[in-house]
This record gives C-alpha cells, structure tokens and sequence, in this order.
C-alpha cells in the first residue's frame, strides 16, 4: 500500500462506543508506521462499577479517566518515536469533557470543568479530529459482538447522550478541523476497499477549521 502525502503529524480518530475507531487506528498505525496511542480502559476499576451504577461512580470514573487521559498523552506527544511518520490515536483528551458534561451531577461538573480547563492548556492539539458516526443501533450491534462482560449494561439512551454530547462539542470548538464521516454502510475492518476509502477521505484532503461532515460513496465495480 503506497503512502499518502499529507502533512498531518497527530490524528485523533473517534467515535461513540462501537464505533470502530480502534481497528481503524491499529491498523492505520501497521500499515504506515504511525505512532498509536489507544486508549486505556480495561484496566480501570470504576469501569464496569459505573455501568451498574451510574450515578454512585461517575465522578470517580470521569476523574480516573482524566488523570489517566493527560498522562498518556503527555507521555507519548511530548517525545514521539522519532522513527514513525505520525502520531494516531483512537481518543483526545477533550473526550474526558464531552462524557463528563453528561454523567456528572452540575455541582460535579463545575468542579470538573475547573479541573480540566488547568489541564487541557497543556495538552498538544490534533492537526485532525476525525468522527465515525454509527446510528444508535449499529453501535449496540457492535458493542454486542464483541462481548465485553461490564459493556453489557450499555443502553441506547446512554450511547445517544454521548452522541449528542460529541455533535455539541464540534459546534462549540473553533480552533480544530473536525471530519465527521458517515461509516454506516461502510465495513473497513472487512472490505479493503471500504478502508482505504477512509483513507483517502483522511489524507488526500484539506478540511478547514469546524466541522466537515461527510457520507462516503462507494463505488461499484
């Protein structure tokens, strides 16, 4: 596979749960020598305790998250592998916003947010903020799949808030180009054309600052 000419250095790749944004991103990282940053979430204890009680653990889980988020990100941008072409990563450290904004309480919240705005000055910006959007329920035929014991409590009402809270936070953010991709009638992980569509779409393109929504084509040979 022939590399695309682009001059992005960090690519953040996400999506809702489900979404597919892992695959895309290992695999994206395999076959161009790309750095990876992948989330880390099986580990967190507060995890599967927030899926059976919401509420009791949300903050504990969202703080977790950010501590962990920052660290990472911290670690592997400020000294990149200086043998790899790019850095792509399956989250952004602003996600810890955009799901705290909705399953934390408002006093929460506020504290939250005070918390994360000292934070995020820090943190290097992606030169692209790529989204796959799924509807609802091809990301519940997904996250049933793959058979995570603590995702099985995972309703459609919480994947939609989530969904609405990603869209609100496009809208509100100036400074990033933001790619929202269509993926529902596409399988990358499947079909290699399908892939390297998502490719194209990524690469071979200059998208301005905010959001740029896309439904990709397939062509039919």
């Amino acid at each position: 596979m022939q590399p695309y000419e682009h001059n992005l250095k960090f690519v953040v790749v996400e999506g809702n749960i489900g979404a597919g944004k892992t695959s895309f991103s290992a695999r994206v990282s395999e076959d161009f020598n790309a750095s990876l940053i992948l989330e880390k979430f099986a580990d967190n204890p507060f995890l599967p305790k927030f899926y059976e009680d919401q509420d009791k653990y949300a903050f504990q889980l969202e703080t977790s998250f950010l501590i962990d988020r920052y660290d990472q990100l911290k670690k592997q941008l400020q000294a990149p592998d200086l043998f790899s072409n790019f850095v792509v990563s399956d989250y952004f450290f602003s996600k810890s916003l955009i799901f705290a904004k909705h399953t934390l309480k408002l006093d929460e919240f506020n504290l939250y947010r005070k918390i994360f705005d000292l934070i995020y000055k820090t943190v290097p910006k992606p030169d692209l903020y790529v989204y796959f959007h799924l509807p609802i329920k091809k990301l519940l035929e997904n996250i049933s799949k793959r058979g995570r014991d603590y995702e099985k409590n995972i309703s459609a009402e919480y994947l939609e808030k989530v969904q609405n809270a990603y869209f609100s936070y496009f809208k509100e953010q100036t400074d990033f180009s933001f790619l929202v991709i269509n993926t529902e009638n596409l399988d990358f992980v499947a079909e290699k054309s399908d892939y390297e569509l998502l490719l194209e779409l990524i690469f071979n393109h200059q998208y301005p600052k905010g959001v740029t929504t896309i439904t990709p084509q397939k062509t039919i040979e």
